[in-house]
């Protein structure tokens, strides 16, 4: 019952956010009741956990003659306003009970929301049991996921579920005819703004609109719930919802919309440059997650371009780091997002600044190389906050939307098995760690050739693995890197020695790949009969 709840809301929601229904219905409801269309606010409900600048409204009101209700906190903050108040008590002859868990939950108060001003039928009723109209709900809703973050015990937690909130929303935006119905505080100050502008009467269109949000506000609310209890349970049912959403210039290509939804302010802090694209957010989305297997490391620096590095380099310092990293290749670097995991001192920025790049993103920057950095008015300086990112992924696909774990796994030496006679140096055992990290941020089929804490150069998403291979070598060899000693790393198997083959005969010395095939010992057997050393991690990589 309770994932039909959250279907149910979804899908009224998106029923009030598709605007020709949206149209089409006002146009309806002008021509059937013209008065509706504009409605004084005569009563008011108001019962909020959040009361942060909800004093003019209160004041408001009252300077426009409504009458109030109201309870517990709420309904004390009010009087401590002197301005008076009726509690929704007198209206129910009935008190709170079982500890506040039940207020409002009587027909008195929903019959004066949902009746229709206009239905006969209803007007009698309402007579008959002594109901008074309710044409303004002000309600949020107890902070359910604040609770969750919070690591509260699952006690807490459940207290945390509203009833009465969720039920008085719901039912005033059903009857968005005749009630406005405010359902967060983030929409106090659309509401003083309606009250100032219209004289505390309200149209259709009005209503709707809060009601619309209303229902996100519900829907947004019980997919929370749903999620917080599939954490146990495991049902194969899909709710998320993010009530933040940008609109961005366009997607992917000019002719594309494009919106963002999520909060971009708590994820980054935003010093310089222009807004961010849909290619840049793509981009920053693959730096973000590649920088993160080397937030331990020494300083690091990465150049991503089409969600790809093509420059990233560990050094023992940032300013080397930068320098390594943009000699995997200078080329490609023009335009792209700059990442690091360490503060960006002046010496750096000096040197990345000689580079036209899209993005920066540091933890921090000192006075000097900020200064620097925004000397290029459009360039985009982010410092990167402290906020846990989902470990789960999903997109659409076909007809639906596929899901699953992200690949958090990251590969240390203790993970590492030996399947040649001779094995890796210590160096080498670092670069093929190193090598491994960014293979698995790299379009399958890939392959990534390092060699001293750097990368020298990667075959991105080729259909052939063998054709990733010499992708690599020839893109190593015309920015005239040394191979010799250099390792390899493969985010699948080697179905067949080849891939060895080619890469023995380049100069790579060791061989980083999941093992796996059923002719693993094929490429094994090359390796003794060369010299090479190959290990193998038991964890396949593939991203696509």
């Amino acid at each position: 019952m309770f994932i039909c709840a959250v279907a149910q809301a979804q899908s009224i929601f998106q029923h009030f956010s598709t605007s020709k229904v949206w149209f089409h219905q006002s146009i309806t409801f002008a021509f059937l009741n013209p008065m509706s269309q504009s409605k004084p606010i005569k009563s008011a409900l108001i019962s909020v956990y959040y009361k942060d600048n909800l004093e003019p409204i209160i004041k408001k009101l009252h300077s426009q003659n409504v009458t109030l209700y109201s309870t517990g906190g709420t309904l004390s903050f009010i009087e401590k306003l002197g301005i008076p108040v009726i509690a929704v008590e007198s209206l129910t002859n009935y008190p709170e009970i079982f500890g506040g868990r039940v207020k409002t939950l009587h027909p008195a108060i929903f019959g004066g929301i949902l009746n229709r001003r206009d239905n006969p039928t209803d007007i009698l009723e309402k007579e008959q049991h002594h109901i008074g109209d309710i044409d303004l709900v002000i309600v949020d809703l107890y902070p359910f996921e604040e609770t969750v973050a919070s690591g509260a015990s699952d006690a807490d937690i459940i207290e945390k579920i509203d009833i009465g909130g969720i039920s008085l929303i719901r039912a005033a935006a059903k009857n968005f005819n005749d009630v406005l119905i405010v359902s967060t505080r983030h929409d106090y100050a659309d509401l003083l703004n309606l009250l100032q502008t219209k004289n505390g009467k309200t149209d259709l269109a009005d209503r709707k609109r809060f009601a619309a949000k209303a229902f996100a506000t519900s829907s947004h609310y019980d997919s929370a719930i749903f999620n917080y209890f599939n954490k146990t349970e495991k049902l194969t049912q899909f709710k998320q919802s993010i009530q933040h959403g940008q609109v961005l210039r366009y997607g992917e290509n000019p002719h594309q919309q494009g919106i963002f939804y999520g909060n971009l302010d708590a994820m980054f802090t935003k010093l310089n440059g222009k807004e961010l694209s849909y290619n840049n957010l793509l981009d920053v989305d693959a730096a973000v997650a590649l920088i993160g297997d080397f937030k331990d490391s020494d300083p690091t620096f990465a150049i991503l371009k089409h969600n790809n590095a093509c420059g990233l380099a560990t050094r023992p310092t940032l300013l080397e780091a930068w320098n390594a990293a943009l000699a995997g290749d200078p080329v490609s670097a023009f335009g792209g997002i700059l990442i690091t995991n360490k503060e960006v001192d002046a010496e750096t920025a000096k040197e990345v600044t000689k580079l036209f790049c899209e993005v920066i993103i540091a933890p921090s920057y000192n006075a000097q190389a900020l200064e620097i950095l925004k000397s290029k008015p459009n360039r985009i300086i982010l410092t990167q906050n402290e906020v846990e990112l989902h470990h789960r992924s999903f997109r659409t696909l076909l007809n639906g939307v596929i899901e699953q774990d992200k690949d958090l796994k990251s590969e240390t030496a203790k993970d590492l098995q030996t399947v040649t006679t001779k094995g890796p140096s210590a160096s080498e055992v670092n670069d093929l760690l190193f090598a491994n990290k960014l293979v698995k941020h790299t379009k399958s089929n890939t392959i990534v050739l390092a060699k001293n804490g750097a990368l020298l150069a990667s075959g991105t998403g080729q259909t052939s693995r063998v054709d990733a291979l010499r992708q690599a070598i020839a893109k190593a060899q015309s920015f005239n890197f040394d191979l010799n000693g250099a390792v390899m790393a493969s985010d699948a198997f080697f179905p067949f020695p080849d891939c060895v083959e080619i890469a023995k005969n380049a100069g790579i010395t060791a061989v980083i790949q999941p093992g796996g095939s059923i002719k693993d010992k094929d490429s094994i057997d090359y390796c003794n009969a060369n010299g090479m050393s190959m290990v193998f991690t038991g964890n396949r990589h593939f991203k696509h």
